[in-house]
């Protein structure tokens, strides 16, 4: 692909993130998608096929970008790395809005990819199973899940949040206390032997 077909490329997909982001797959408009990125509507079929596929391609960027910013390996710190999965969340919500609408649009069914994204979990299991001196198994797979789970809900439900907590999630003062407080807690579930505070 030439340098000018990938520069066309990146900007639909650019474009299609925000796009699907606030519409999901069935709201979002290949029109718009088009006019935002500057581009004939009609490379968007000739690079993805259709706007199911392109939006395929811009959660499997998206999900790139995580991995890349935010790996996990052996050596890791399980908790630091919850701490750094909330500050990806925190700094670049688009992906949370994406993985919800990926959720209601294809509910149970298997998922475009799914078995290299499955690669990808299962690479990150056997890693934090190395982390935590365990095997990897069925209990880290829902260990991962759940630290996940942890880091990403604060800030994937802002409803919740502000409803619970009671205060704008937008705030300095939130986010600084729900990190300091989802960091503790992985602390105390993952190093229930060690009363020394986590660093922040």
């Amino acid at each position: 692909m030439s340098k000018g077909s990938q520069h066309t490329k990146q900007l639909l997909l650019t474009a299609a993130r925000e796009e699907f982001a606030a519409h999901g797959i069935a709201g979002a408009r290949v029109d718009r998608i088009a006019e935002r990125a500057g581009v004939n509507k009609e490379r968007i079929y000739g690079y993805f096929g259709n706007k199911d596929r392109l939006f395929d391609a811009v959660v499997t960027a998206a999900l790139d970008e995580l991995a890349d910013a935010v790996p996990l390996s052996g050596e890791d710190d399980p908790v630091e790395y919850v701490g750094r999965v909330y500050d990806f969340h925190r700094d670049n919500p688009t992906l949370l809005r994406l993985l919800l609408w990926e959720a209601l649009h294809y509910r149970d069914q298997a998922l475009p990819y799914e078995d290299d994204r499955k690669v990808r979990y299962n690479t990150k299991v056997e890693a934090l199973a190395k982390a935590l001196n365990a095997d990897p198994s069925p209990e880290v797979a829902a260990c991962l899940l759940t630290l996940i789970g942890l880091a990403a809900w604060p800030n994937a439900v802002q409803q919740l949040a502000r409803l619970i907590v009671g205060t704008s999630t937008e705030t300095d003062a939130f986010q600084q206390t729900m990190r300091s407080h989802v960091v503790a807690f992985a602390h105390r579930a993952l190093l229930p032997s060690q009363h020394s505070s986590p660093s922040r």
